[in-house]
């Protein structure tokens, strides 16, 4: 499977204004305004038709992680940019509404990062990612899931994905429930938290994930390997 190819801003000839780098309004390509640009945005991919995941009612997902759809998760996942969230979101959006997906009564939560990460970059992505989707379709979001497994799923092989990280529920769940995470490759990180959310008393467990991705379809994304936050350069682009 290949993707087009898209020019990261480490690689970009022309460097974008200051002030776009302050505010956010840059495409990764280096073109200022709103990210990604219209060009790039073009070249996004929807999710090929995957399983569900076990202990799932449903799962939705945005696009295929590739090329700039790629890029722009790692850039709101490793540096906290958001310029592009609300476009990340679109097609869950829209196939929420789509698949007649309730809002009342619906809890809007997330898949946690491990303790470790979240301490380093002084964030967790799909918080951010859950409380956008969240006030999206008119909810709030709420943290219901704890993480116990230290070790994150970025970097690991096939059989260690598969197993999957542990998750426990943080209080009781009533209804339905949206679990929100960024990228679904094996679907095991959702499993396991929907494993939880259920036996927290949860009613339905929707996936929400940005993008889809298979071992093939990263490697051939149009770019390098996205590194970890103590691996960007010292401007603070991805290499």
């Amino acid at each position: 499977m290949s993707g087009p190819s898209h020019p990261s801003a480490a690689r970009s000839s022309r460097p974008a204004p200051l002030g776009a780098l302050v505010l956010g309004g840059c495409c990764p390509c280096g073109r200022p305004g709103s990210s990604p640009c219209g060009t790039c945005a073009a070249t996004a991919r929807a999710a090929a038709p995957g399983a569900t995941p076990p202990g799932l009612d449903l799962l939705l997902v945005g696009r295929a992680y590739a090329g700039i759809t790629r890029e722009v998760v790692a850039r709101v996942k490793y540096r906290n940019e958001r310029a592009a969230v609300d476009w990340l979101l679109e097609p869950l959006v829209t196939a929420i509404g789509a698949h007649g997906v309730a809002a009342d009564d619906l809890t809007v939560t997330w898949a946690p990062t491990t303790d470790a990460r979240r301490r380093a970059r002084g964030f967790d992505h799909g918080a951010v990612l859950a409380a956008a989707l969240a006030r999206s379709i008119g909810r709030g979001s709420r943290s219901t899931l704890r993480r116990l497994d230290a070790r994150p799923q970025t970097g690991r092989d096939r059989a260690a994905r598969i197993a999957g990280p542990r998750f426990v529920a943080r209080r009781a769940v009533r209804g339905p429930v949206l679990l929100v995470d960024d990228v679904v490759t094996t679907g095991s990180t959702v499993a396991g938290a929907a494993r939880a959310l259920r036996a927290a008393g949860a009613s339905a467990v929707i996936g929400a994930c940005l993008a889809r991705a298979g071992d093939a379809g990263v490697r051939a994304a149009g770019h390098g390997p996205i590194r970890h936050d103590s691996e960007r350069s010292p401007q603070g682009a991805l290499r």
